[in-house]
């Protein structure tokens, strides 16, 4: 216990000190992660033997990953980025694997190793990358959509990739790799003993089971739990979940990221996504997090400093590889010159999943050790030059003139430009207009009653607090155009605004005000349109009772127009006088200016009215002549 004890205080001390620091350097948490794994490894030498242990344990995280990449690919959002994920994204991984195979060869490898390094390095990094992105407000161009497209592109390769790679393993090796695998999985598998079409008929009973599970199990028990609005029990469903479908598929012989994966894709479009992927996130980077620290602790540091040239060498040679592949793809693909560039540094790394796929293949005996050893250096120091390119971008783009013609704008694909938090009766008016105008928007609703009647009627909406951190990033809070806040609660609703406005700046946030104070609150807070839910209703209503007391509509339509825009400028000019912590009627200030303001209001209305009916006499006249000349 006090061995356990000390070395989770290392790994997390070692955590809390590189990752915060390489963020703030902006080098990417991953590296972080590394950097922490080789001071306690290689440096310190304090990570001892349980670091192949935690390993194995930390694994899990990549399963986590992948169930979060199938809950991001639904069906219908794949099919709308099919020519960029299938042309872009598969021609990368197919070109770049060939000519990377090819370089392998060229150095004296074998078939098999070659074709393995080249798989392996043809990935790139997606945590470094689209934290970059976000960071330099570049995900909305066209470079920054299309490294998008690759990169999830990569990520849904991994799943075949998992499945081919131990069929690059001679027969001998292949076998001793089946064997250690039994001996370090304690799990009890059921077909051992099976012949092979009983191993075939429980595979795809297995499969089977994960879709019907996810269509009409899962649904109905987490709609179950959520009522107990208990937090704690919707984290532990969703883990539930995730463990019990990665130890299914290890108990008919199948690869537990594969079985996560299928589940995520079939709970893609629930109501509950939005919500698990808030609630397992945390686990997965925290568990990817110690997968990346182990892997640093077992980099072979004596190795770098043996042949530091050699391996610097080979890091800048695969990048400038990949980046020569990138940017024949990029022009083939009509990319302008600034996203071409943005296209081409943005992935000539290796990525993340390298070091999973690398330990993968050094377990079934694909790799030798010294070669893995090289391999994972290469990887990186390939992803600790990332930043530095995207440097070399930035000062390119600087100097780069504008592309002839007109910029390409915004297109809205697969990505929801418009997040609605709370839909009630007045979310629900907001989400029918842009809906039916042809746009997309992402609900979300505490209450599952109404977002189950929505889907019901054939709009998508997902359950969770809108007020979650988490749950808005899941949502994609980073790419939206704009939010919409209809919460009841005024509280909640000010604090999300506040939280937004912080996240982003060129976010446009429309909000829903219950009063005057209301709409004071959330001026102050960040939102840029601020509706009173009742005050265009009241207008219209002043407006019919204008009508029936013998004004014409073109009067009543001008005194409602002119009240809205003298009221709209008071309301921000009261805003500035407004203490939350005194009541209106306290505030002398406040009082003395809006009693300023009515009587402006007053004398404003009466002027244009005066006026409405002078040009309303006028246009009699001229009508009355015209007939008189008629006759």
């Amino acid at each position: 216990m006090d061995s356990f004890l000390y070395q989770a205080s290392l790994y997390l001390l070692a955590v809390i000190v590189t990752v915060p620091l390489a963020a703030r350097l902006g080098l990417g948490s991953v590296l972080g992660y590394l950097v922490a794994g080789i001071v306690i490894g290689p440096i310190l030498g304090t990570a001892g033997t349980e670091a192949e242990h935690l390993q194995h344990f930390a694994e899990f995280g990549v399963v986590m990953m992948l169930f979060l990449i199938g809950l991001e690919l639904e069906p219908r959002a794949l099919w709308s980025m099919r020519d960029r994920l299938l042309g872009l994204g598969g021609l990368q991984i197919i070109l770049t694997t060939l000519v990377l195979s090819a370089c392998a060869l060229a150095l004296g490898e074998s078939w098999r190793i070659a074709l393995t390094l080249g798989i392996i390095l043809s990935l790139s990094s997606t945590a470094i990358v689209l934290q970059t992105l976000s960071e330099k407000r570049l995900m909305q161009t066209a470079g920054g959509r299309n490294v998008f497209a690759v990169l999830l592109m990569q990520d849904i390769a991994v799943i075949p990739i998992l499945a081919f790679v131990p069929f690059l393993a001679l027969p001998g090796a292949r076998a001793l790799a089946q064997a250690d695998a039994q001996d370090s999985h304690a799990t009890l598998r059921i077909i051992e003993q099976m012949p092979a079409w009983g191993v075939t008929l429980v595979t795809f009973a297995a499969v089977a089971a994960t879709v019907l599970a996810g269509h009409y199990l899962i649904r109905p028990l987490y709609a179950y739990i959520d009522r107990t609005r208990l937090r704690e029990l919707n984290t532990a469903f969703a883990l539930a979940i995730v463990v019990t479908i990665a130890s299914l598929m290890l108990m008919v012989g199948l690869s537990p990221a594969l079985g996560a994966f299928l589940a995520g894709v079939v709970l893609a479009g629930s109501e509950f996504r939005h919500e698990m992927e808030s609630d397992i996130a945390p686990f997965k980077g925290l568990l990817l997090g110690l997968f990346f620290v182990t892997v640093g602790a077992g980099i072979d540091m004596d190795l770098l400093f043996r042949e530091p040239l050699k391996l610097i060498n080979l890091a800048l040679t695969l990048m400038i590889a990949k980046g020569l592949v990138l940017y024949v793809l990029g022009r083939a693909f009509g990319l302008q010159r600034r996203d071409q560039w943005l296209f081409t540094l943005g992935l000539a790394q290796a990525g993340e999943f390298g070091f999973v796929l690398t330990s993968f293949a050094l377990s079934q005996r694909i790799l030798p050790t010294d070669i893995a050893q090289k391999l994972l250096m290469v990887i990186a120091l390939s992803m600790f030059l990332t930043p530095l390119f995207f440097i070399l971008y930035d000062r390119l783009s600087r100097r780069m003139k504008d592309d002839e013609g007109a910029p390409e704008s915004d297109r809205i694909d697969e990505q929801q430009p418009v997040i609605i938090a709370g839909v009630g009766r007045f979310g629900q008016v907001v989400n029918r207009m842009v809906t039916m105008s042809g746009f997309k928007t992402i609900v979300l609703d505490r209450d599952q009653k109404v977002i189950r009647l929505l889907r019901r009627f054939g709009l998508k909406g997902y359950v969770g607090d809108p007020t979650r951190p988490e749950l808005l990033k899941a949502a994609g809070l980073a790419q939206a155009r704009i939010l919409v806040v209809c919460l009841d609660d005024r509280a909640k609703a000010v604090q999300l605004v506040r939280y937004a406005r912080r996240q982003r700046d060129d976010l446009h946030i429309v909000a829903r005000a219950h009063d005057r104070e209301h709409v004071y609150a959330l001026y102050r807070a960040g939102a840029d349109d601020i509706v009173r839910e009742y005050f265009d209703a009241s207008l219209r209503a002043g407006r019919y009772v204008l009508e029936n007391l013998g004004l014409s509509d073109y009067e009543a339509s001008e005194l409602e127009r002119l009240f809205y825009k003298l009221d709209r400028e008071a309301v921000r000019d009261l805003a500035k006088l407004w203490r939350p912590d005194l009541p209106s009627d306290q505030n002398a200030a406040y009082i003395a200016r809006a009693r300023e303001l009515n009587s402006e209001l007053e004398a404003a209305l009466l002027s244009r009215f005066s006026q409405a009916r002078a040009e309303a006499r006028d246009d009699t006249e001229v009508d009355d002549i015209s007939d008189r000349a008629g006759e």
